[in-house]
């Protein structure tokens, strides 16, 4: 059976940008990947798109948009993928496994979304719609107010995390500085992520500010190829492992300071690619809120249950240390356009291997791992990826 490679790439500025729709923000990308990647329009099998919406635009059949937006593609099978917070991943790996299947030999990814367009106050219960209603719908606070009771949760079982995460905020701003991508290209210190204030209040306590994602518009593109085309190709980065496994969406049904999803996915990725967390140069990983990414510390095998902590306190995750995470800035300071989230980890993690990263390169990285959930951890995936030319 041929493999997936990813043989090119796009991405847009991360941000509130003039862009009006999704439509104009795959217009953006699609072009440039397939440029990128040194193929012609003509070549395309197929195309995947990754878009949430669920209220974001009254523009829906996202799939058919790519053909809208770039010549040559109106004819070209498009189908749309969504799957909360990880509708990028779900697109790319749709697209992997058309190729892998022998349905295509090249295909393109684009994940976008337009969340500003709508007011504020309304983008809270749109990302509700990534949590089981049912139960969950009258949380204040919205989709921050799960995390905000996944923190507090952790905070009683664990002990008071309150500074290990502003930590992680102020890490991860930092390394977003060297992102030209990225929504917030700002230093802002862990003073200031620290101490509760105006410009820095509780949005579901104990989570501030500066805990949260950023609401962004964006997108970014993959072309992937299958195995004899890539040969032909200037660049071409491998999957050793992709795994995705699911939990039970309602949070009441499960301990949602586990991400039991999260660990099997990352248990089952290493096994797969025959390596250990040590082998690898780089994790991207899925910081939609920074009490996220410290509970990942743990589901990934960096730090026991309870001792993420240690992990940010020993600075074993800083664009220094041991096992990097998040050099792109992450979702913290780079953005979250939902859709496109997926797909630009990736192409970050694809940049740091082919050494065209910039000023977020890490030195002579060779293998990279990645971590994309959709929900509370409901939808997981992990993918570890090397160059391969």
């Amino acid at each position: 059976m041929t493999k997936a490679r990813i043989v090119g790439w796009s991405h847009s500025h991360f941000g509130k940008v003039e862009a009006p729709s999704t439509e104009a923000l795959m217009r953006e990308v699609v072009g440039p990947a397939i440029e990128h990647a040194g193929i012609e329009t003509p070549d395309l099998d197929g195309i995947f798109v990754g878009v949430m919406n669920n209220g974001f635009s009254k523009q829906d059949f996202q799939g058919a948009l790519v053909g809208m937006a770039h010549d040559g593609l109106g004819q070209v099978p498009a189908v749309r993928m969504e799957n909360a917070c990880a509708t990028g991943s779900a697109a790319l790996y749709s697209a992997m496994d058309f190729i892998e299947a022998g349905r295509g030999r090249i295909a393109v990814v684009v994940g976008a979304e337009k969340m500003t367009a709508i007011p504020t106050v309304e983008v809270g219960d749109v990302l509700l719609g990534a949590s089981y209603r049912e139960e969950e719908a009258e949380v204040e606070g919205g989709f921050a107010g799960i995390f905000g009771r996944i923190a507090q949760r952790y905070f009683q079982e664990h002990g008071d995390r309150s500074e290990e995460l502003a930590m992680i905020a102020a890490k991860n701003h930092e390394n977003g500085v060297g992102n030209p991508f990225a929504h917030m290209r700002k230093d802002v210190g862990f003073d200031f992520c620290n101490e509760v204030s105006a410009k820095n209040p509780y949005v579901a306590p104990p989570l501030r500010r500066t805990d949260c994602s950023l609401v962004s518009d964006g997108a970014a593109a993959i072309v992937l190829a299958d195995e004899e085309v890539a040969a032909g190709l200037e660049r071409a980065i491998g999957f050793r492992a992709r795994t995705h496994v699911n939990d039970v969406l309602a949070i009441s049904r499960r301990d949602p300071t586990e991400f039991a999803g999260c660990r099997t996915a990352w248990a089952r990725a290493l096994e797969d690619a025959g390596l250990t967390l040590d082998d690898l140069d780089l994790v991207e990983t899925h910081d939609c809120f920074t009490i996220a990414e410290m509970i990942e510390y743990e589901a990934m095998g960096l730090a026991r249950r309870g001792e993420g902590y240690r992990v940010v306190r020993d600075g074993t995750t800083r664009k220094d240390g041991r096992l990097p995470v998040n050099a792109s800035g992450g979702l913290k300071s780079k953005g979250h356009p939902i859709g496109a989230t997926g797909v630009s980890m990736h192409v970050m993690a694809a940049m740091q291997l082919m050494g065209e990263a910039g000023d977020m390169q890490i030195a002579g990285a060779r293998t990279a791992g990645v971590f994309n959930m959709g929900g509370a951890a409901v939808a997981n995936y992990v993918s570890i990826m090397e160059r391969v030319k």
